[in-house]
């Protein structure tokens, strides 16, 4: 045999090879594992792309009472005005058929003035009100001191859509790294197969490190489907470097795979596993701008939402995509990502037991 061949098979008998390979079979093996990692992301970016695409300005439903109050709110284009009686106006606001309802001041002041119904905690609400009471100045003679006018800009990155795939790209990567290497080892430990590999002279390392190693085979799969899914369907922009993606996406696929080993270090049930993972990813999801902007809540817990690695690895993706920022802009979200990476492997192989 030459010496080449006997590289190649000692290459190939490496226990962190094998092991690699062997977290590939298993998941070839298992549809949901696919279904989860490649199907479902793109249903749920087409879905919320459809339902919060870009449309133009809504026309809200409102009352008035009598005909000259109607007659003015339906100068206002964005206003679609019916006349009802008092009672009947009220009974809409309460059920939420109109956002409004107007009508003259029941004391008869002599300036006309008029009483607006309507719930000031729905946006909708708040809305009706301020463009009715435009359209009621306007007809009463008011004239604007300043004179504007409106320039109309939809470019791609300024979409819910441009938004939304960038924080599905870095949920996904959490879910897949997070779920697959703590589910595996869960299950090895239940089904007693972890007691057999301690008997080999394979060392710790190797097992935690070859979850890691076909992590990173999959990040293609977990990072390439959704965002190619989102450039030819919506338009999703890239501006950054592909160069740099790949980069910060390797890092935070390493950061949470370390992360899911560590919760599955000493686990020995499925149930309690699913419920660590849980209880470490939903609030990530909520809190770390997936869906709407982490800057929505209140400024005493940014510093915690800033620390947390799906807020690091989501902020890095939509720096890059959306607004084309190199390694140098990404910086603290990438050392975010390498302490969690760090702290927990290395936790991970302290914490680690076989049975």
């Amino acid at each position: 045999m030459s010496e080449a061949s006997k590289s190649r098979r000692s290459f190939t008998d490496h226990a962190l090879v094998q092991l690699t390979l062997m977290r590939m079979r298993e998941f070839i093996r298992e549809p949901e594992a696919l279904f989860w990692s490649m199907i479902f992301p793109l249903a749920l970016a087409a879905g919320l792309g459809i339902a919060f695409r870009n449309r133009p300005p809504e026309v809200l439903k409102i009352a008035a009472v009598t005909p000259r109050l109607a007659e003015a709110l339906r100068q206002e284009k964005l206003l679609d005005v019916m006349q009802l009686p008092p009672q009947l106006a009220e009974q809409f606001v309460r059920t939420g058929k109109v956002a409004l309802a107007a009508e003259p001041a029941a004391d008869g002041s002599p300036n006309g003035s008029i009483v607006y119904r309507y719930d000031d905690t729905n946006p909708e609400g708040r809305q009706a009100k301020m463009l009715a009471d435009q359209a009621i100045q306007r007809a009463s003679g008011r004239q604007d001191p300043v004179t504007g006018s409106d320039q109309i800009m939809r470019e791609p990155g300024s979409r819910y859509i441009d938004f939304l795939i960038p924080g599905l790209i870095g949920m996904g990567i959490m879910g897949n790294s997070m779920w697959g290497p703590g589910f595996a080892i869960v299950d090895a430990r239940r089904k007693k197969l972890l007691k057999r590999i301690v008997a080999t002279p394979m060392p710790k390392h190797y097992y935690l490190l070859s979850f890691l190693l076909w992590r990173m085979i999959l990040l293609p799969v977990d990072v390439g489907v959704p965002l190619v899914f989102g450039a030819w369907v919506f338009g999703v922009p890239l501006r950054g470097s592909l160069m740099t993606l790949a980069g910060v996406s390797l890092l935070a696929t390493l950061a949470f795979t370390a992360g899911g080993v560590l919760l599955a270090s000493r686990v020995r049930t499925i149930e309690a596993g699913s419920g660590l993972m849980n209880l470490t990813m939903v609030p990530m999801w909520i809190l770390s701008g997936v869906f709407f902007s982490s800057q929505r809540f209140p400024d005493l817990v940014q510093p915690v939402i800033k620390a947390l690695p799906l807020t690091a690895a989501i902020d890095a993706l939509r720096a890059n995509m959306l607004q084309g920022a190199g390694l140098a802009q990404m910086a603290p979200q990438a050392g975010v990502l390498g302490v969690w990476l760090v702290v927990c492997f290395g936790l991970a192989l302290r914490l680690f037991r076989w049975r």
